[in-house]
């Protein structure tokens, strides 16, 4: 903090004034000395031997030159580094100071109570969570201060490698032994990333390197994986190839060899990953396009990672190792992520029309769960995973009027065939025939990407609804009229449902209008593919009611999540009938509550669907999907209506009432015989359309016995039982 930084570049000046003093004894001693044994007047060996030894010296002058321009580089980079990085660090002191810390002149935060008045200090002393809340502040200044200065310590430590590096005469041809350095570098990085490289290379080579070499690899990846300078030395020198051997190198200490210092290496790999990142940012270098040109090569190319699979001579391939490296870090660009994906695509393509009948990717065994779930042996769903943390780069990637990936992964992709398990007993090996299956965590990924890229937000969780853009609707829009068309929705493939589920959520306004089939864009023909288009709400999408419904049945299976769905269209359903203006006339009422029942008609129908299916345990399956409704209303209430009832949006209470009754409801119907005639007598929807109208009519005023509400109900209840039938009936026709 008091070191005068300025003597850095006033050395960096001295160190030019030497290289300008070479210089000049460089061109002196070429024109007066050097140049004798090339004229005329000294002919013979003499002359020849003296010109070989002129030549060492004129060279010698030319590194010594080079080098001190190389060094006073160095040391002006070194200035450049340190004051900014002493810049950060009096910030962060400041900003820790502002927050009511002190912080010692050794870096050592504490809470400054001297500060508080007498008020503030009494409180301090007797809460609890006061203190608790001080610690924790107080950690946390400690970690940021802590991390400011371990940035300088870094940066300190690759100026000593550079400084070191930069004097060191790697020529043993230049007729010198430790002479002056002709090849010097003027970047403190390219030294980190030579050295990194050094240690790389023995660590690929089989070499043991000593665990203080490992720390110096870790701080280097710390210090510069965010420069491209350090990032694309390293991986030029390293190659494809040496990447991808590193990261197995580092998968094979870390998981099976010293698992108690696992997180020390799954660092280096993070460090490794992050240095990945940022070489490929553009695009358009050179290096970009000769790396991946090397990675073409490298990705199909078989590597051994001892101990993960108990087959001996089980052999994995560049891509699935790139795609294990690149899952620990973060911040790839969207065209890395995209050419990646379809780098990864033509490998198996081109693998397949070669005649295999096993992908590229097979491997005989299984990689799901904790032992082996960390290994991208899916690379295409692991790269697809890594691209849904980027919802603007998936969108693209699977936007069917961009390209045919989409299609691919719903309709042409086996993903049967690309874990292809074989039951084979350890010391067996990979020959014999195949079974073909699927791993656990299958299709992960894609559900991941798939998720972002409709939704246009980080994927696991269930969605408000937000306005979309078209490519985002057509995405799904594609998605379930692909399912249906395949004949895949009623039983979707594995690990799709719930990302299916929580897109849906978002859409709901959408779905609404499907089923409420009273606007003609939405109202589709049966086996209609839809159309998308965008008004003042965003972009909307519209599908067959049958395919849409087939989609929805099959996100049934799992009962909570479906009742995510139903709750959000209940609590939509809500919302439409609060936005409904206080001066409106009879039709417009009449026409929203016609469409919201048709609607919760419709969802109840797939619901209904399930009483028919002997798979499910009924009982079970309506507790699960109760839980699931009320959690959707949690989520549905993000929709934020515009409140314009005199008693404002339907009460709490009067939702908490109602979602009461609807679950004693819906788990009695499901408790009975599993009958169509049983189904018609017993509609437990049939009361949500119910309770949905009487508690409007009474929100506004009229009572929910009133003859106004009652004539309102009963046009609710007749259009509930239209959508619960046309989707009921939907469904089981191909039955």
């Amino acid at each position: 903090m008091t070191t005068d930084l300025s003597t850095l570049t006033y050395a960096a000046d001295k160190w030019d004034a030497m290289a300008g003093e070479f210089r000049k004894l460089k061109t002196a001693y070429e024109r007066d000395v050097a140049k004798i044994s090339l004229g005329q007047s000294w002919q013979g060996l003499a002359a020849t031997a003296a010109n070989d030894r002129f030549k060492v010296t004129l060279r010698e002058y030319q590194g010594a030159e080079k080098e001190a321009k190389a060094i006073a580089a160095l040391l002006r980079d070194a200035h450049g580094q340190f004051t900014e990085l002493r810049g950060k660090l009096k910030a962060v002191r400041a900003d820790a100071v502002k927050a009511g810390m002190a912080v010692s002149e050794q870096g050592y935060v504490s809470f400054d109570t001297e500060k508080l008045d007498a008020g503030s200090r009494n409180a301090y002393h007797h809460d609890p969570d006061y203190q608790a809340s001080v610690r924790k502040a107080v950690g946390e200044w400690n970690e940021a201060v802590a991390a400011a200065v371990t940035a300088i310590s870094d940066a300190d430590e690759g100026v000593r490698i550079a400084l070191e590096a930069v004097v060191v005469d790697g020529d043993a041809r230049d007729g010198t032994f430790n002479g002056f350095n002709r090849e010097a570098k003027s970047d403190i990085e390219q030294y980190e990333a030579d050295r990194a490289a050094d240690i790389a290379t023995r660590v690929n080579g089989g070499e043991k390197v000593s665990t203080a070499e490992m720390a110096e690899l870790k701080r280097t990846f710390r210090d510069n994986s965010d420069d491209p300078a350090f990032s694309r030395t390293l991986l030029n020198t390293l190659g494809a190839s040496g990447t991808l051997k590193l990261t197995n190198r580092l998968s094979e200490v870390a998981h099976f060899e010293d698992k108690g210092r696992k997180q020390d290496y799954l660092g280096l790999q993070k460090g490794l990953a992050m240095t990945l990142a940022t070489a490929t940012k553009d695009p358009d270098s050179r290096f970009y396009k000769d790396f991946r040109a090397d990675m073409r090569k490298a990705g199909v190319e078989q590597f051994k990672v001892d101990g993960l699979s108990p087959i001996p001579d089980e052999q994995v391939r560049g891509y699935q190792s790139l795609v294990t490296l690149m899952q620990q870090g973060s911040g790839y660009s969207g065209q890395f992520l995209e050419d990646t994906a379809d780098d990864i695509r033509k490998a198996e393509e081109s693998h397949f029309r070669k005649g295999n009948l096993e992908s590229v990717w097979a491997l005989r065994d299984d990689f799901d769960g904790k032992d082996r779930g960390w290994f991208a042996n899916d690379p295409l769903d692991g790269v697809l995973g890594i691209m849904s943390q980027d919802p603007k780069t998936s969108t693209a990637y699977l936007d069917p009027d961009r390209n045919d990936n989409l299609k691919y992964l719903l309709h042409e992709r086996d993903w049967g065939t690309v874990i292809d398990h074989f039951a084979t007993p350890p010391g067996g090996t990979t020959t014999g025939m195949p079974v073909m299956a699927e791993d656990g965590d299958v299709r992960t990924g894609f559900g991941a990407a798939l998720e972002a890229a409709t939704t246009g937000e980080a994927p696991g969780s269930y969605h408000a609804v937000a306005q979309h853009t078209e490519p985002q609707a057509r995405i799904l829009q594609e998605t379930i009229n692909t399912l249906a068309v395949d004949k895949h929705a009623e039983k979707l493939p594995a690990n799709l449902t719930q990302p299916l589920a929580h897109v849906l959520t978002s859409y709901t306004p959408d779905t609404h209008e499907i089923y409420a089939a009273s606007e003609s864009k939405y109202d589709i023909p049966l086996d209609s593919s839809g159309n998308v288009w965008s008004d003042k709400d965003g972009a909307h999408m519209a599908v067959g009611h049958d395919r849409l419904a087939a989609v929805m049945r099959g996100i049934a299976d799992d009962p909570e999540a479906f009742g995510r769905l139903y709750g959000a269209e209940q609590q939509y359903a809500h919302d439409v009938l609060e936005r409904i203006p206080q001066d409106a006339g009879m039709t417009t009422i009449e026409n929203r509550i016609i469409e919201s029942s048709r609607a919760i008609g419709a969802y109840d129908g797939i619901r209904s669907d399930i009483i028919f299916d002997e798979r499910f345990k009924k009982t079970q399956w309506a507790a699960d999907f109760n839980q699931g409704v009320s959690t959707g209303f949690g989520t549905a209430m993000l929709f934020n209506p515009t409140s314009t009832g005199p008693a404002g949006d339907l009460t709490s209470k009067m939702l908490d009432v109602w979602i009461y009754e609807s679950n004693k409801e819906h788990t009695a119907e499901a408790n009975l015989e599993a009958t169509r005639e049983n189904a018609k007598t017993y509609d437990a929807g049939m009361r949500d359309v119910n309770n949905m109208v009487r508690a409007w009519g009474d929100s506004r005023g009229h009572g929910i016995d009133s003859d106004w509400t009652k004539s309102l109900l009963y046009a609710g209840q007749d259009q509930y039982d239209w959508g619960r039938d046309h989707t009921l009936n939907t469904l089981r026709a191909d039955r």
